[in-house]
């Protein structure tokens, strides 16, 4: 999921105002001056950045510049904040992801756009988070969607209550994906595999379920365990999403293998419209199960995935109605994601990458 982190400032009336009523709404991630973290420790959990190590702050930020020297290896939970101005800005940033800071936080004065589709483009293959500093609603969900990708997150400086809200109503309505038609061309049965069942903290509805699919340009939306049928009571917080080996789709735009999902990972809830929602795991379960793989073809590419050979694994048809992996037939249209490019270690790039 997309990071927000609230530049705390101001008399402190006013930030225990801003800090108690974002961790009701499940924003906990601060900048803030070291004497207060013990007090907004008080509101809950939360992870809190600072510019000094006074009364532990989860993560240091040290405040950089292209005209001074490159810093040594950082130790863990630290992360840099610079301004970009020119392009020599932006080519000291490359210089400083090499030595693998956590994250670092960008500030563009002018020409927001360019200079952060820059960054993304050329960061993705580091392993840091990428934050670019906003100044309105707008200007975060504008960083959210930059060459799809987005930044890994924003820092953003409430000006009153009111703007919690509109980023709470914002990571909500943020997350929309384009879905596509594949026709199915074949489905047969592969013996016995591990299997994955995915279940959440929260209740799916008719027409949700995961993007899965055993190639990362290609996922099929395996639609919840919703349909109560005679045999078997509807499990209506659970994906039956298949193979151990395949991927999912998460809420930060990468893919992970769902034998790495576990209690507490946050995954994509998707509709058949396309508008998506997170939801957390409250258990993964892996057992050994007969298998069935399934393959549709869209833009003269074939598409697969496995899923467990059952009558209550759902795919999800162009109409959106949730069709059995028992009645799929030839020429059936179902829906799908679809994206050019590869990914590495679940990061969408563009990388010619064959998975067959």
């Amino acid at each position: 999921m997309k990071k927000i982190i609230l530049r705390l400032k101001g008399p402190w009336e006013f930030v225990k105002q801003i800090a108690s009523e974002a961790i009701i709404n499940g924003l906990n991630h601060f900048i803030a001056d070291s004497e207060i973290i013990p007090k907004i420790r008080e509101f809950g959990n939360s992870h809190i950045y600072s510019y000094s190590d006074q009364n532990a702050p989860d993560f240091i930020i040290k405040k950089v510049s292209s005209n001074g020297a490159l810093p040594e290896n950082f130790l863990p939970n630290f992360g840099l904040e610079m301004e970009i101005k020119n392009k020599d800005d932006e080519l000291y940033i490359y210089k400083i992801a090499r030595k693998s800071p956590d994250f670092i936080i960008v500030h563009a004065l002018d020409w927001m756009v360019i200079p952060l589709e820059n960054l993304i483009a050329n960061l993705h293959n580091f392993d840091i988070n990428l934050y670019a500093e906003a100044h309105s609603i707008d200007e975060i969900k504008l960083a959210f969607e930059i060459l799809e990708l987005g930044t890994d997150g924003v820092v953003f400086t409430p000006d009153n209550v009111n703007d919690i809200s509109k980023i709470k109503d914002l990571i909500k309505s943020k997350i929309s994906l384009q879905l596509s038609v594949a026709k199915v061309i074949e489905k047969k049965e592969v013996g016995t595999g591990d299997r994955v069942c995915i279940d959440t903290c929260s209740l799916l509805k008719p027409g949700e379920g995961m993007l899965i699919g055993s190639q990362s340009r290609g996922m099929f939306l395996i639609h919840g365990e919703t349909i109560e049928t005679e045999f078997v009571a509807s499990r209506p917080f659970r994906v039956n999403a298949g193979s151990v080996s395949a991927y999912i789709l998460l809420p930060n735009g990468k893919t992970q293998y769902l034998s790495e999902i576990e209690t507490g990972s946050e995954v994509l809830i998707v509709n058949s419209d396309g508008s998506c929602r997170t939801a957390i795991v409250g258990r993964s379960k892996i057992e050994s199960r007969p298998m069935m793989l399934i393959k549709a073809q869209i833009n003269n590419d074939t598409l697969k995935t496995i899923v467990q050979n059952a009558e209550t694994i759902r795919l999800v048809s162009k109409d959106g109605t949730p069709i059995s992996i028992s009645k799929l037939q030839p020429n059936d249209e179902i829906l799908v994601y679809y994206t050019a490019g590869g990914r590495h270690f679940g990061t969408l790039i563009n990388e010619t990458i064959i998975e067959k």
